[in-house]
């Protein structure tokens, strides 16, 4: 692992976060009716993780293309679940907004909202051989996809 900034990193979160940024003004109809039943171990995975995740991206160099790197089909794995992870929020901005819409599935892949980014970023560390961020994708994903898990059930 070697220190040093990300553009890749830096890249990565702000294909997170835009689109973030842009639901907390299109919240779906009635979420905050569930938030309310989030329990405490998924909302404390999913917190660290996300500190984790954000910070690891960014200050290891690894994560930089290297085209002389057999590992370049990780990479490109990672920005593919990232690209459906875009096409995913679009569909999202573009329909009524409800929690069904908010906790859909795309090309089979459940609460798709949720498990895209865990898998890109589980990739990515693949990518970099970076097992800090392997491990903060899995912590992560413990908690925002359990989040969404059980919303997605209180649903049904």
């Amino acid at each position: 692992m070697n220190f040093g900034f990300s553009y890749v990193g830096l890249i990565f979160l702000a294909m997170l976060c835009i689109p973030n940024l842009l639901w907390t003004k299109n919240k779906p109809k009635d979420y905050d009716k569930y938030v309310k039943n989030e329990k405490k171990i998924f909302l404390i995975f999913e917190s660290v993780g996300q500190a984790l995740v954000t910070c690891i991206v960014l200050i290891f160099k690894d994560f930089n293309v290297s085209l002389n790197s057999w590992r370049i089909m990780w990479l490109i794995l990672s920005f593919l679940c990232m690209a459906l992870y875009e096409i995913y929020w679009i569909r999202y901005f573009k329909s009524e907004k409800t929690m069904k819409d908010f906790y859909s599935s795309l090309l089979g892949i459940p609460v798709a909202g949720a498990t895209l980014p865990v898998i890109a970023s589980f990739l990515l560390g693949i990518y970099g051989k970076n097992i800090l961020l392997i491990i903060s994708a899995i912590i992560f994903g413990i908690g925002h996809i359990g989040i969404h898990i059980n919303h997605k059930k209180e649903l049904e």
